[in-house]
């Protein structure tokens, strides 16, 4: 599980640390600003990247993508829509 953004790792690296002191752990930053990867997974909005989660399959195929702004105060939501689509692989 990865957070991918268009930041640079130093500012990824100040919202890993606020996640880590806020919740006791952080998850791993990759840094796009081409919007590579983001493009990708189908997740690129013009300049920016929508909010939401994505999940590739072991041969790099997307396998689903959601754009949801609120999926972290949805997280019941986002963990079962996850949990399905992992399964379904």
């Amino acid at each position: 599980m990865y957070i991918i953004s268009k930041d640079l790792p130093e500012e990824q690296y100040q919202l890993y640390k606020q996640l880590e002191e806020n919740y006791g752990r952080s998850l791993t930053f990759v840094s796009d600003p081409n919007f590579e990867l983001i493009d990708f997974m189908g997740m690129k909005n013009g300049d920016v990247a929508y909010r939401g989660y994505a999940m590739m399959d072991q041969d790099g195929k997307v396998v689903f993508n959601t754009i949801n702004d609120h999926w972290g105060e949805q997280i019941d939501k986002t963990t079962d829509e996850l949990k399905k689509e992992y399964n379904d692989l």
